[in-house]
């Protein structure tokens, strides 16, 4: 009964569900790792995208949801823990979700033998996965469509709780992909990338489950303003920065 109730549930969430991380969002993640990559794993990820930077591929598993080939992957952009669980296969939509999709793709990119078309699309889609899993709403409870369901009033704009944290934080600091990947980058330090590498995805998992206190710290009348925003826009950054250091270590290690 459990898993019918979180399948249906999922399968209905799925035409609602928003994107991962906004464009640039997204694109901060790439530009980051792409800093941090080794010389050869650069040329070498340079030669599998065809000289495509990460920044530009990463938002590519978005633009593909208008195509119908790729429509297994459309709910691979997020993975469902009710709060208090931990991850259990047996809740997740069918066609897969963004945990166990990251796991195999990393598997299949170590594993090699891919054809260039394949590589390229499953490098692509790696950038993008780890992004996802670092936006905490993409961690969902199961109950509200990862904060879809939840309308809010943000700066006098009618919109929902995940628009808020995709894009509408972000953009609310004016500043390009690059111009906020530069300060990002700015707090990196041996010792901090140690630190995020060290941490395998299913701990990427229990970060996002522990910023929900804050991300439904919403006022009781939903309008968002000023103060949401300075309260909880560090944990977007801290977000973005690790999903960049990470999605580096593990393309150091698959093409290292």
């Amino acid at each position: 009964m459990k898993k019918l109730f979180f399948s249906l549930l999922l399968l209905t969430a799925l035409s609602f569900h928003s994107f991962g991380w906004g464009q640039n969002g997204h694109r901060v993640v790439g530009q980051l790792a792409e800093w941090h990559l080794k010389k050869k794993v650069l040329r070498k990820v340079n030669q599998v995208l065809d000289r495509e930077s990460l920044a530009m591929v990463s938002v590519w598993m978005d633009e593909i949801r208008s195509e119908t080939a790729y429509d297994y992957t459309n709910t691979w952009h997020w993975v469902t823990i009710p709060d208090g669980e931990k991850y259990d296969e047996s809740i997740q939509e069918p066609t897969g979700n963004a945990y166990d999709a990251l796991l195999k793709i990393i598997g299949a990119l170590k594993t090699g033998g891919l054809t260039p078309k394949e590589e390229a699309e499953y490098l692509k889609m790696l950038v993008h996965l780890v992004g996802d899993l670092h936006q905490p709403l993409h961690v969902g409870r199961g109950d509200d469509k990862g904060g879809n369901d939840i309308r809010v009033n943000y700066f006098g704009q009618e919109t929902n709780l995940h628009s808020v944290w995709d894009t509408r934080i972000i953009e609310s600091q004016n500043l390009s992909f690059t111009e906020l990947a530069k300060h990002l980058n700015t707090k990196v330090t041996p010792a901090k990338v140690n630190e995020l590498q060290s941490a395998d995805p299913s701990k990427w998992l229990d970060e996002a489950m522990a910023c929900r206190p804050m991300v439904y710290d919403i006022p009781e009348d939903n309008r968002i303003s000023y103060s949401y925003n300075y309260q909880y826009y560090p944990i977007i950054e801290e977000r973005l920065l690790a999903a960049g250091i990470r999605l580096a270590g593990i393309l150091n290690e698959i093409y290292g």
